[in-house]
């Protein structure tokens, strides 16, 4: 896993989960599955990526 995907995927997963938390307080459900969306897409690419080069943990 290159450091820029690293980067990216973590970079998701972070934003992911501070929006969909700010979301969650203020009450915007829609928001907060978007975030939901992201940080998910965010661990997914990581998930991908390890497994691509037989990577674990």
């Amino acid at each position: 896993m290159s450091a820029a995907e690293k980067a990216k995927a973590k970079t998701e997963q972070v934003v992911g989960k501070a929006v969909r938390k700010a979301a969650h307080a203020l009450g915007n459900e829609t928001t907060a599955a978007k975030g939901a969306a992201l940080e998910a897409r965010g661990k997914a690419r990581d998930i991908k990526e390890r497994s691509k080069h037989g990577l674990t943990g």
